[in-house]
């Protein structure tokens, strides 16, 4: 039996769908002030500059959400692999909420001058912080939940949140956008930040229903301490595993936000219409809801190595078919496009929850994944449509994105190369593990970059283990089910095949 069978599908399905809506409501706020950027926050808080420096300091305030996304993830990494993934979900869900609700109380530029765009950047600099903090722990509430043969569909399902959050916040924004434009600008722009208050509240609820995971329960310790902080015992002891994340991630994150914010701008200088992009978002959000969980439950069944790798060389080798087909100047071929793009985007999305936390034990967990994704969201999403936008200049202008091509190519073949470095995951226990250098196959026995082990081996780990969580399993047995013969739990109602095969027989 293990950890996870303890606990009853009701309370999984809910730590599931808290995993989800949290996610939901945390995109919702931070890509709401994309959105914003682009449409009136230039007018509001830089009325003086001309337009270039206005996009620039929108660019700039844009930026600061990013760059601070790393810090929330060790912050909130270090509470949540201290004090536990559910309390400082909490804190993420209500640090956005407030924050986006904050920039709809915003006074302008007209009101109180330079002050104005300096508490926007504060703002955006907390909504980073959030979403930064959010991420990691929204996996692991599924990741951790989830049963060990359905991790890469459980945590494809918390990955849904950027797609949904997009899905929410465009046509929010569109309906208050189409009022006239005094009143959009007096107040209708207000509003959609106003509402996340209220998002937040529904999200706050649903997650105040929600267990702690039962890995992170099992190898708590009774003072809740370590010897280390997280963070040092990561950079200390499993530096080769945070830098190969770190590279695994960071081809899809460029590569997905060079599509959606560079080629689309180029794509208007092209000529195609704003309906057709904004037409080209939405699709693509929609496609990513539907496939990314079926790519999610591949993995379970053919493991993460394979499908990352083939996705990553896939690729690298669209980002010439991508430019090419947007050069046609065919809004269909312009359309097919980004839907390539986002079927292969699907096959490492789909499994990156699952695959992170897998790579590292439970005791730094929340902090060496957030810490690696929300790296390399930096690199790639931060600086790639920067980096893309100097290589076309640098190419010429026009239609000479063969650079551009060129740059997505490497840094997806960066990420091919270093998912290739580290051990297949897929069935790896989440519990009784420590930090390993990434070639390590041993799935268990641990040793730092030098080859030494760490924190005695798993026989040590499990010993520890079984000493600590038994306090927690006497209260999370009041909230379950009778015991389960093995480790499958239901999904929405639905038994997995495998399971309905082994009952008949």
């Amino acid at each position: 039996m293990t950890v996870n069978s303890e606990v009853a599908p009701a309370a999984a399905r809910r730590a599931l769908l808290s995993s989800f809506m949290g996610s939901v409501v945390e995109w919702y706020g931070f890509l709401l002030y994309g959105t914003a950027s682009a449409l009136v926050f230039d007018d509001l808080f830089f009325p003086n500059a001309g337009p270039t420096v206005a996009t620039l300091a929108i660019l700039a305030t844009f930026a600061v959400g990013e760059v601070s996304r790393p810090i929330g993830g060790v912050l909130f990494g270090h509470f949540g692999d201290r004090i536990g993934r559910r309390s400082v979900l909490m804190a993420t869900m209500l640090l956005m909420g407030l924050g986006t609700f904050a920039i709809g109380l915003l006074p302008t530029y007209d009101e109180i001058g330079m002050w104005a765009p300096v508490l926007l950047a504060v703002l955006r600099f907390v909504q980073g912080l959030a979403v930064g903090g959010e991420w990691g722990g929204a996996a692991l509430m599924a990741v951790e939940h989830a049963p060990s043969r359905r991790r890469g569909l459980w945590g494809s399902v918390s990955q849904l949140g950027s797609a949904s959050g997009l899905l929410l916040s465009t046509p929010v924004f569109a309906l208050f956008a189409a009022l006239p434009e005094g009143q959009f600008h007096a107040w209708g722009w207000r509003v959609p930040f106003l509402l996340a208050i209220v998002l937040g509240g529904i999200g706050l609820f649903v997650r105040a229903r929600t267990l702690e995971t039962p890995v992170f329960a099992a190898e708590r310790r009774p003072d809740g301490g370590r010897d280390r902080a997280p963070i040092v015992e990561v950079l200390r002891t499993g530096r080769g595993r945070l830098l190969a994340a770190i590279g695994l991630a960071v081809g899809p994150l460029g590569a997905q936000m060079i599509t959606v914010v560079w080629v689309v701008s180029y794509a208007a200088d092209r000529g195609y219409s704003n309906s057709v992009t904004l037409g080209a978002l939405i699709m693509i959000s929609v496609v990513q809801l539907a496939v990314q969980p079926l790519f999610g439950l591949v993995t379970d069944s053919v493991g993460r190595r394979p499908v990352y790798a083939v996705g990553a060389l896939l690729l690298a080798v669209n980002g010439f078919v991508l430019l090419w087909l947007v050069n046609t100047g065919s809004v269909t071929l312009f359309l097919l496009a980004f839907l390539i793009a986002t079927l292969i985007f699907c096959t490492m999305f789909g499994q990156a929850a699952a695959l992170l936390a897998e790579l590292f034990p439970t005791g730094v967990r929340y902090t060496g994944m957030s810490l690696a994704y929300q790296t390399a969201s930096v690199l790639g999403s931060g600086f790639g449509p920067l980096i893309a936008a100097a290589l076309l200049a640098a190419a010429g202008g026009g239609a000479n994105t063969w650079l551009v091509s060129l740059f997505i190519a490497v840094i997806c073949m960066v990420s091919a190369a270093c998912v290739l470095a580290v051990p297949e995951t897929r069935g790896r226990s989440l519990t009784g593990v420590d930090l390993a250098a990434p070639g390590d196959q041993g799935g268990g026995a641990g040793g730092d970059a030098d080859g030494h082990r760490v924190n005695g081996g798993p026989e040590e780990a499990a010993a520890k283990a079984a000493a600590a969580w038994e306090p927690e399993v006497v209260a999370l047995r009041a909230h379950l089910a009778q015991e389960r013969h093995d480790d499958v739990v239901p999904i929405f109602g639905v038994e997995p095949f495998d399971r309905r095969m082994e009952d008949k027989r």
